[in-house]
Order: C-alpha cells, then sequence, then structure tokens
C-alpha cells in the first residue's frame, strides 16, 4: 500500500521554533493553548490530518498548483499520475492507456488509488480519478476536495499547446469538448470546494485563492449574520450566540423585529470569474454564485446542487430558465415568468423550500407563513407542495393574502395551489395589514413559545424578510448580464442599467447586491405604480405614509406602502449602523415617517434613482409594445417600462425585469388591447386569451391550475391579530396533531 507519514502537530510545532512557553501551554492549559494554534494553524497548515486533494480537468494545472501549496504550508505534495500510478504500474500512463484501453484503464487507476493512503498532504488527483465511484470515496474520507474550475475553451487551449493527444474517453469521432463536458458530472459529485480558474491566471494566484478557500471551508464561523437593528456594542456582547445562514433560514426575522444580513458582507467576484461564466448554463451560473453566498457547512456544494436541479429542471419552461429578448431599441426585457407559477417569485421559492427542509431540526414541526401581493402566493404554496412526502409531514405553509387586493385569476391561482400541507387565507384588509400582522406574530415571544410548547411547532418565514429569498434573486440579474456579453450586445464590463417594478424592494435589491458581487450596474431605476411611496422617498429623503391609503392596481404585486426589504439597503449605506436603522423604522412605526440624512441620501442617490406610472400608461404601453413589435407586457412589466422610457439616457443597455407572465392579469390585458367585454370568471377569462389566435400563448401552469377541480374553498378572516392567531392553531391542529 502506497502510504505518506502524517506530519504530527508536535513536529509541525518544533519545525516552525514555537517557543518552549507554547509547548507548556499546551499541556497545563489546554483551551488558551487551542485558540493560540487555531489563529497559527489557520494560515500555516491543514485542519488534523487532512489532505488538500485537488481535482479538475486534464489541463486545469492541478500539479503545478498542488506543489505551490504544498511548499506553502511545508508538507508532502503527491501527485497520482507519477507518484502513484506509474511506481504501480512501472510504465507511463499514457502506455498504460494505449495498453488496456479506456474501460480497463478506468477500473486499474480506481484500484490503485483504493490503496492509496495519505494524510497531512497536497494531492493532485488525475482527470479521470473522479470517475471511478469507489477509488473517489476512498480517497475523499480523509480529505477536503477542491475543484480547480477551469472554463472549458481555456483548457481546449492548453491541451493543444501541451500537444496531449490522448486522454481517457477519447476515441474517433468523439469531440474533445464533448468528452471534458462528460467528466464534469463526475466532478460536481465530489469536491467541497470550488475554486475558480481564468485562462490567464497565474499558478501562484491559484494556489492563492486555494489556501483561502480552504481557509473558508475550515472556518464557518466567520460567516455570521447580524440583524439591521442590532448595535455595534450589542453585538459585541451577543458574540457567543452567533447566527449563521441555517439559523437566519429557520428564523426569518431577527428577534429585535430588523432583518438579517450577512455580517462581512457578500463575496466578491473578479473580472475573469465573471468571464469564465459567460457561456455557462444558468443552472451552472447559481450552482458557482450560490456556494460562495451559502458556506458548505451550511449546505455541502453537492446538496446545493441537487436542490439547483430540482428547482430549475423539468419546472422551467423555457431551457434558459430566465431568457433575455431584445425588445426595442437600447431596451431588453428579462423573463422571469417561466416557472410554474408564472411570475419571478418562482425562482426562489422553487429552491427555497428544499434549503429550508435541509436546514430545520428533525425534532420539530414547522409552520410557515407568508403574506402575498398576488404573485408570492401560489410561489410558496407551489414550492413547498413539492417537497417530498416526508418533509411534507412536518411543514406546513400558510398564506395570508388580501381578499379583495389580488386579481382574479391571482386569487383562483393560490386557491388552487391549495394542498395537504399548503393553505391560503384571505384576509378582509390590504397586504401592509398582512405583512405587519407576521411579523408581529414573530416577535411575539409568548405566542411562538407557546405554539411551541402545546404543539411542537415553531414558526418560520418565506417572505422576502427571509434572507434565503434573496440569493436566487442575485443570481439572475447576473445571467442576465453575462446573457448580453454572450450574445455580443456588449464586451464585458461595459455598464448596464436595470429597471425593476418595485413594491417590497427585494427584487431590486438582489440587483444592487448583484452590482456589488461585481456585476457592472450603473443605475437601479425603481418602477412605481400610482402607490409611489418609493419613488417620493427616493427623490426626496422622506419616506412619509401619513395620509396615504393604498391604491388598488392593475400591478396588485407592487401595490405596498411599507417596503420591507428597503431596511436593509439603509443598512448597508449607514455602514451598518443599526442604531440608526432601529431609530428610522420605530419612527416610521411611532410617527408615520422618517427623514435621511442628507449624505445618506446622496449614497442612494448614487445606486437608485426612480419614477411612477399611472394606470392609463400602464395600459397604454400594453397597446402600444402589442402593436409596434407583437409582445404583450404583464402590467407589472408595463409599469417598468414607461418609467424606463422617461428615465433611461440610452448611453446604456436596459434590462427591464418582466416579473409575470400577461395572462395572470387577464382583465387588464383585455382592456389595454381592447379584444372582448370582460367576463368576470377567471377560467373564461384565459380561455378569451387563448382563443384570440394573434396572442402569445397564456402561461401553460397558470391554466393548468385554474383547470383544477376542488379546492375552490378557502377560509376568509377578518383584520384582527387574535383571528388570524386563531388560523395559525387550527391549521397546526389540523396538519400536525
Amino acid at each position: 500500500m502506497f502510504h505518506v507519514v502524517q506530519y504530527q502537530p508536535l513536529r509541525l510545532l518544533t519545525q516552525n521554533s514555537l517557543s518552549g512557553l507554547c509547548l507548556k501551554l499546551m499541556l497545563s492549559r489546554p483551551v488558551a493553548f487551542a485558540q493560540i494554534w487555531k489563529s497559527w494553524f489557520s494560515s500555516h497548515s491543514l485542519v488534523g490530518n487532512k489532505n488538500i486533494i485537488l481535482m479538475g480537468l486534464p489541463g486545469a494545472g492541478k500539479t503545478t498548483t498542488g506543489r505551490i501549496v504544498g511548499q506553502k504550508l511545508g508538507c508532502p505534495v503527491i501527485d497520482i499520475d507519477d507518484d502513484v500510478l506509474e511506481t504501480t504500474w512501472n510504465m507511463s500512463v499514457s502506455e498504460k492507456l494505449q495498453d488496456v484501453g479506456n474501460e480497463q484503464f478506468l477500473e486499474e487507476e480506481g484500484k490503485a488509488l483504493l490503496k492509496f493512503s495519505a494524510s497531512g498532504s497536497v494531492i493532485s488527483l488525475t482527470g479521470s480519478n473522479p470517475m471511478h465511484a469507489a477509488g473517489m470515496q476512498h480517497v475523499k474520507k480523509n480529505g477536503i476536495v477542491v475543484y480547480l474550475d477551469v472554463p472549458t475553451a481555456v483548457i481546449m487551449s492548453r491541451l493543444k499547446s501541451m500537444k496531449v493527444d490522448r486522454i481517457v474517453g477519447q476515441s474517433p469521432g468523439v469531440a474533445l469538448k464533448d468528452i471534458l463536458q462528460f467528466r464534469k458530472q463526475f466532478y460536481k459529485k465530489w469536491y467541497d470546494i470550488r475554486v475558480l480558474c481564468g485562462g490567464d491566471i497565474a499558478a501562484e494566484i491559484v494556489a492563492e485563492k486555494v489556501l483561502d478557500a480552504v481557509k473558508r471551508y475550515q472556518n464557518s464561523e466567520l460567516e455570521t449574520f447580524i440583524s439591521t437593528r442590532s448595535s455595534r456594542s450589542g453585538r459585541s456582547m451577543e458574540k457567543d450566540s452567533h447566527n449563521y445562514f441555517s439559523d437566519v433560514v429557520i428564523q426569518g426575522l431577527a428577534p429585535d423585529g430588523g432583518l438579517f444580513v450577512p455580517e462581512r458582507g457578500l463575496p466578491k467576484f473578479t473580472a475573469g470569474e465573471w468571464q469564465g461564466l459567460i457561456e455557462a448554463t444558468y443552472i451552472e451560473r447559481a450552482q458557482v454564485i450560490l456556494e460562495r453566498c451559502i458556506h458548505p457547512a451550511d449546505v455541502p456544494a453537492s446538496k446545493l446542487a441537487e436542490i439547483i436541479a430540482t428547482a430549475y429542471g423539468e419546472n422551467f419552461t423555457c431551457s434558459k430558465i430566465a431568457p433575455v429578448r431584445h425588445l426595442a431599441g437600447n431596451q431588453f426585457l428579462l423573463e422571469l415568468f417561466h416557472g410554474p407559477t408564472a411570475s419571478f417569485k418562482d425562482f426562489a421559492l422553487q429552491m427555497v423550500p428544499h434549503i429550508f427542509a435541509y436546514c430545520i431540526p428533525r425534532s420539530c414541526n414547522y409552520l410557515v407563513l407568508v403574506a402575498t401581493s398576488g404573485d408570492t402566493g401560489s410561489a410558496v404554496l407551489d414550492g413547498f407542495s413539492r417537497l417530498h412526502d416526508t418533509d411534507k409531514q412536518r411543514i406546513a405553509v400558510m398564506n395570508f393574502f388580501p381578499e379583495d387586493g389580488v386579481s382574479p385569476i391571482q386569487k383562483s391561482q393560490m386557491i388552487g395551489c391549495q394542498k395537504e400541507n399548503a393553505w391560503s387565507v384571505g384576509v378582509k384588509s390590504d397586504f401592509d395589514f398582512c405583512q405587519t400582522a407576521i411579523k408581529q406574530i414573530f416577535t411575539n415571544s409568548d405566542y411562538t413559545g407557546f405554539l411551541t410548547v402545546e404543539y411542537g411547532t415553531a414558526l418560520a418565514a418565506a417572505n422576502s424578510i427571509n434572507w434565503a429569498r434573496l440569493l436566487p434573486q442575485i443570481v439572475y440579474h447576473a445571467s442576465a448580464y453575462l446573457d448580453l456579453v454572450n450574445q455580443d450586445i456588449i464586451p464585458f464590463g461595459s455598464p448596464v442599467d436595470v429597471c425593476i417594478p418595485t413594491g417590497n424592494f427585494g427584487n431590486i435589491l438582489a440587483a444592487l447586491y448583484a452590482k456589488m458581487m461585481g456585476i457592472p450596474i450603473r443605475k437601479c431605476i425603481c418602477a412605481s405604480n400610482e402607490n409611489n411611496v418609493l419613488t417620493d422617498f427616493i427623490r426626496t429623503g422622506v419616506y412619509d405614509l401619513r395620509g396615504r391609503k393604498l391604491i388598488p392596481t392593475f400591478s396588485p404585486a407592487v401595490d405596498i406602502l411599507k417596503s420591507s426589504n428597503l431596511e436593509r439597503y439603509l443598512h448597508l449605506i449607514a455602514n451598518e449602523d443599526g442604531q440608526l436603522v432601529a431609530q428610522l423604522y420605530n419612527q416610521l412605526e411611532n410617527q408615520g415617517h422618517f427623514q435621511l440624512r442628507k449624505d445618506l441620501l446622496e449614497k442612494l442617490q448614487q445606486d437608485l434613482v426612480a419614477g411612477w406610472c399611472s394606470e392609463e400608461d400602464c395600459l397604454a404601453a400594453i397597446h402600444s409594445v402589442y402593436s409596434t413589435t407583437g409582445y404583450i407586457l404583464d402590467t407589472h412589466t408595463a409599469v417598468a417600462k414607461v418609467v424606463a422610457d422617461r428615465l433611461q439616457d440610452r448611453t446604456c443597455p436596459i434590462i427591464i425585469s418582466s416579473t409575470a407572465h400577461y395572462s395572470k392579469f387577464a382583465p387588464a390585458i383585455l382592456r389595454a388591447l381592447r379584444i372582448a367585454e370582460i367576463n368576470q370568471n377567471p377560467l373564461s377569462q384565459l380561455h378569451l386569451l387563448s382563443s384570440y389566435s394573434p396572442l402569445p400563448p397564456v402561461h401553460w401552469g397558470l391554466l393548468e391550475t385554474l383547470k383544477k377541480k376542488g379546492n375552490e374553498d378557502h377560509q376568509v378572516c377578518a383584520a384582527d391579530m387574535s383571528m388570524l392567531m386563531s388560523c395559525i392553531e387550527t391549521l397546526i391542529q389540523n396538519h400536525f396533531m
């Protein structure tokens, strides 16, 4: 058996001339010593006897990178090709491949790996090692697998320059690109960490990235979350009660009423790393971006890949998931309605239920509460109803929506999406009441404690107040920019503007986060309907609800006056001054208004501009765009189109978020296009739209949901907190008891 003797920690200490005092400390005060050792260890060595295992395509630079990493760490370096296979076989790898052929070679290579053992080393795998499952399971037991992810085009160029004429799997008529693409599916199964490696990146830099990635992997305690309302002094006092990604997914809302944000901010991608994703698929982009935002201690890369594939696989009808379509001039539409419930909410809510199910403890049942102004409700109900049966037994969802404040089709859709673990409750009020009620329930410790003790059930949130809801939205904003580059509309680095119909500020906040992570977004244009509190705020710095009443419009998803996610953005531009944020929101709650300081308003206006659209202009835009292009905008996208026309300066492309399929708002579309008299029955409205042959087809999922029989009934509740809490208890008793 090939074996490398482990470097013992004591030897490492003496080799690096640590003082005798430190050795005494190790024996006499082990806790204090552990703290010193951890600090030194994080930058100079490995964790215990673990190996760093480098994996990647042929030509990825594993051998060179491994040597540099080993030199920096002062530990053994093993190249499987040179030090194991050729030593075992007494012949070169290429000779062995030629001698036994592809299939037998993989088997022989796997057997050699099964006999191999090492610890405290840097190991460079062959390009084909990951194709032998038993061999990889053996070597992974004692190592951290690092995937050197190099773009396929770069690999092909390197192999050509290296004059590599034969690799495992190569045969006449099989393109090298296809072989490389085929191998990637095996790599995805095994890696713990991914390191993005661009074309011109030096091996020394790759080695540093490997060390940084391993350090991150080892130190999950560094990726903590704080409340937008916590003071710095309060955070230092609570340093022992950290919240990690898994915690904030479950909790949703912070105990002090604030929203969770990452304490160290979001990860930054280099221009080269983004450019490496230009030719990637949407699912590949999502995997790379979300791996950097979610620590593998919370959700391992392999589990995340499984969740992403489930979320964006058969559930989306367009293979591009979030395609970018040219509209006219310099305007492009980011189509976000190809999911099962026909709105942008599907991007998060096909994924979040699976993340939630993975993160929660098995010892408790969970009831997920959500408030919706229209689209969130059906997306939440659909997403949680797709969980595995065992998860549905311990996770239920209750959706509160304004009974008379959504479109007839949206309402029918929410009722039709009810399943054995998913219910809708109509509330005789508006969205702001529903959202505020949920926040009050979460911060009522007596009530939540009662539910836990009496029923063994905890509450969780699925609104965009939950941090996990925002992450998938960052992906589609980044992907839209990369698509424009891939289509040769712009070179990488050229700026774009984005225009987003905005109510609760989550979608536009995700675009701002994408900008922070390195996507060249110049301005984010906030588009309001007649409920234009955000437009006024962005223009003046005054958030004023006094005397405002919610106006029902053709674009109900942005019929919102209290914009929850704005709080996260204010926390960001206020340099994480949670005391200030708490002061502003206490003033809003108690007095109905607040005003930003001048310096903060100036910061805000560097990122944001805003405008609003009347009902007449919304319908006119739908008619105009259809008349000139044959394309139908939904009412929310029409609001954004009107505002984009007014505010863009035409010096760069503008990406308009098309947040819902037009068929969800059939009465307004029929009215805008002046087609026929409007029937009040939602299914009849869809049939009328689908029978009008010049129009694009209605959304498949929407039509199927409305055709379903059963589930027509739903509970209706008065705008009263005690009534809402009674509904919650009844549901818990019926589902969990």
